[in-house]
């Protein structure tokens, strides 16, 4: 574990040449990526955390244009080229950003979803109070998870929870592969079907489970396999 340009990370099987980067989703950290750690022997890995999250910490606001221009610093810091990239959730944006020759996208955020009605009348109602109440009538709209984070995170999170990626993915021209959980709520099997009908060169690979469907012993086998045989072409 060290820390570098104020990232910490893990670098796994260093004397080899290629190296794959796992990037985690938003709430997360390098530990939940590290589960792919002992199925790539012949490839350098790279566990990042990035700012934020994990050990990585921050007082800035930031973008994901941001955080790629962060990471895209971080890696030519290391010296590490960008083979292939592996992004789960909010993570599969910023790894669309960094342009790498191979990516693998695990039900990336990135399309926007509609939302419910009682989540529109939420927002309606919130910016209805919000002059009379600031702060404190946050508190009582934000989710719980949103409760927990710092000023810096809440505004860095609401500057990249409703992006449309449409033309960033369908700007990268790499080889990729799309993964989705069939019973994901927080990137939906459509939202997954869009973006690898996006990206030109992609496979759509549907897996059981939710949003974490990547931490399965059986789904972790099939991703590790199917990356193998993109980046072995």
């Amino acid at each position: 574990m060290a820390v570098k340009l104020g990232i910490n990370y893990e670098l796994f099987n260093i004397d080899k040449k290629d190296t794959i980067i796992f990037l985690h989703g938003w709430g997360s950290n390098k530990e939940v990526m590290k589960v792919f750690v002992n199925e790539f022997n012949e490839y350098k890995l790279l566990f990042i955390d990035m700012p934020g999250f994990g050990k990585s910490e921050t007082n800035e606001i930031w973008t994901t244009q941001k955080y790629t221009d962060k990471i895209d610093e971080f890696l030519k810091e290391l010296n590490i080229e960008k083979f292939c990239i592996v992004g789960h959730s909010f993570g599969g944006k910023v790894a669309t950003l960094l342009n790498p020759k191979y990516l693998v996208l695990l039900s990336s955020a990135g399309i926007i979803q509609e939302k419910s009605l009682k989540t529109k009348l939420k927002i309606k109602l919130f910016k209805l109070l919000k002059p009379f109440g600031g702060n404190k009538i946050r508190k009582l709209f934000i989710s719980d998870d949103a409760k927990e984070m710092s000023e810096n995170m809440y505004q860095t999170f609401k500057n990249v929870v409703d992006e449309d990626f449409s033309e960033n993915f369908k700007n990268y021209k790499g080889k990729a592969i799309v993964f989705g959980g069939d019973k994901d709520t927080a990137v939906t099997p459509k939202s997954n079907q869009k973006i690898a009908s996006l990206i030109q060169q992609s496979k759509f690979i549907m897996l059981s489970g939710d949003h974490y469907f990547f931490l399965n012993k059986n789904n972790i086998k099939t991703i590790s396999k199917e990356i193998k045989n993109l980046i072995g072409e």
